[in-house]
């Protein structure tokens, strides 16, 4: 390690003193002109990872669903996946060091993490549109090069672009080719080969206007416009040249306030859908013909592909074990309508991608959604072999049939991470197939209503949770509080858990009326203020 050109270099993106980041679930992310330090580090560290791994790293500069103001950086592992844990505790420590103190970070990094320093190391970088992302992603590089290391700029893309090169590089091209040509060819292809399978095409299905959020999403999906069919009528809104990133669009915003974004004009029974800022969630909604506003939120994506996933895997009569994961947040109904009426096995985690992505690599077929739209499939290997294997020596018609399907399903979907992109073929593929409208979709089950609300208190960690974060374990007390309340409503609960990034505490309630839940909601919020240290004034209804 060059120790000269470590200080040389370091001294041109100075920490500014006192300020102190913590590795989340979206990596780094806080105002722009806060994180020149933090990216030229997560430069050195990716090249630390990439030599105690022995594979390409990613680097993303993005933050996601966040104000243009902002911005943040996370780093994707070998496989496409999010940075191990232990790794998380190492970008903490290197991004609040002291600038003297650098050196010595590093190299205790590496006698933890047995990192050879002699080998060689690669990172791939990508960028999202904001104004900041540009000299951000400069700064990485000049962190990549101080430990000399190789790296191939992306530039603009989606995050789940980013995770899908490094996928396709450390697997040889096992997993496709590591450039946008080879995403677009893949899943374009996947997509068209489903499409033809399909016996019922209504023209009114073919329709979509997507909000782009004034992100990347917008940029990449006119760059594969040019591989989509004729049947294929993709209309772009909020592109990203007038209005600013997120700014009332984007699927966070539409999830949040119910209702559509700004920037497109909807007709009633018209599909359309909202990705996020760096395109990887996404969320469906309608206007009915009496102007009512419908939202279809992750938890409605992942019945949609679990019915389509669980008929296929029927036809091909393999003993393939499928489950679905959510997290607490998942509507009732939703986990309900899975278990009871498709008779699909549902596990609950703790809220964050990286718990989800995690227990559905315990199936053969994971299906995972978060409610906000966020999430994918995953298909274990020895799921993959057996149906491309069915697809070449399957002489049944119907297995064979199914199993192409299958087999241009795993194609189709960026097993990854959550992917906008991907998603939305995926379910323009099933409701082709299906011959399903938006509103039929909409009816397999009524949400319950529900009410999320957030109580400041003076600490955080004085909750502490279980069960995958559906009953509190402290303060003392809490829990039975909210017991006895939730008796009062019918079809209710509710839960309360820490936020991961803010000294508040978030609460989620649900009953059979909006009336109920909001009350709920309230009641539970006034047991949280006065049993774990609210700020200020107690709640209002």
């Amino acid at each position: 390690m060059d120790s000269e050109a470590l200080r040389k270099y370091s001294a041109l993106h100075p920490k500014p003193a006192g300020l102190t980041l913590q590795y989340g679930t979206a990596g780094f992310r806080t105002k722009a002109e806060q994180l020149d330090h933090i990216v030229f580090r997560m430069g050195l560290l990716a090249i630390l990872r990439s030599k105690a791994v022995t594979a390409t790293i990613g680097i993303m500069v993005t933050a996601s669903h966040n104000p243009e103001e902002d911005n943040g950086i996370k780093l994707v592992d070998p496989l496409g996946e999010m940075l191990h844990p232990s790794w998380e505790e190492y970008a903490t420590q290197l991004a609040n060091a002291e600038e003297q103190e650098l050196q010595k970070v590093i190299t205790e990094i590496c006698q933890k993490a047995a990192v050879n320093l002699h080998k060689d190391a690669s990172v791939f970088i990508g960028r999202d549109t904001r104004p900041s992302s540009k000299k951000l992603s400069q700064s990485v590089i000049d962190g990549i090069q101080v430990l000399g290391g190789q790296y191939h700029d992306y530039g603009l893309v989606t995050t789940p672009q980013l995770h899908y090169m490094v996928c396709c590089q450390n697997t040889q091209g096992q997993y496709g080719k590591a450039t946008l040509e080879g995403y677009y060819e893949k899943l374009s292809k996947a997509f068209m080969e489903l499409i033809k399978q399909s016996h019922c095409s209504g023209e009114s299905q073919r329709h979509l206007k997507i909000d782009c959020a004034n992100g990347i999403g917008a940029l990449k999906l006119s760059e594969m416009k040019a591989y989509f069919p004729q049947e294929v009528q993709i209309h772009i809104y909020n592109d990203g040249t007038k209005e600013k990133l997120n700014h009332l669009c984007g699927a966070d915003f539409v999830k949040v306030h119910q209702k559509p974004p700004g920037g497109l004009d909807m007709k009633p029974n018209e599909r359309c859908c909202s990705f996020d800022g760096d395109a990887d969630r996404i969320v469906y909604y309608y206007k009915d013909t009496a102007g009512h506003f419908h939202l279809i939120d992750g938890d409605k994506i992942a019945t949609l592909i679990s019915i389509f996933l669980k008929e296929l895997l029927a036809k091909v009569k393999q003993n393939f074990k499928m489950a679905v994961v959510q997290t607490a947040y998942a509507n009732g109904n939703s986990t309900r309508y899975l278990q009871e009426t498709l008779k699909v096995p549902v596990h609950c985690v703790k809220t964050g991608v990286k718990h989800l992505h995690h227990k559905a690599q315990e199936f053969d077929v994971g299906v995972y959604f978060e409610a906000n739209g966020h999430g994918t499939v995953l298909f274990s290997k020895a799921a993959e072999t057996k149906i491309r294997q069915l697809v070449k020596e399957e002489k049944d018609d119907e297995r064979r049939e199914a199993a192409k399907m299958l087999e241009n399903m795993i194609d189709l979907i960026n097993q990854t991470v959550g992917d906008a992109v991907s998603d939305m073929l995926v379910i323009e593929a099933i409701l082709a197939l299906k011959g399903l409208t938006v509103q039929q979709w909409d009816a397999l089950y009524t949400d319950l209503p529900n009410r999320l609300l957030k109580v400041q208190v003076a600490d955080r960690r004085v909750i502490d949770t279980t069960d995958a974060e559906r009953r509190a374990l402290t303060p003392p007390g809490l829990q039975e509080k909210i017991d006895a309340l939730v008796k009062k409503y019918k079809l209710s609960r509710a839960f309360v858990r820490p936020s991961g990034t803010e000294d508040v505490v978030r609460i989620y309630a649900e009953a059979d009326t909006q009336e109920n839940a909001d009350a709920l909601a309230h009641e539970v919020s006034l047991a949280v203020f006065h049993l774990a240290g609210g700020k200020g004034a107690p709640p209002q209804p």
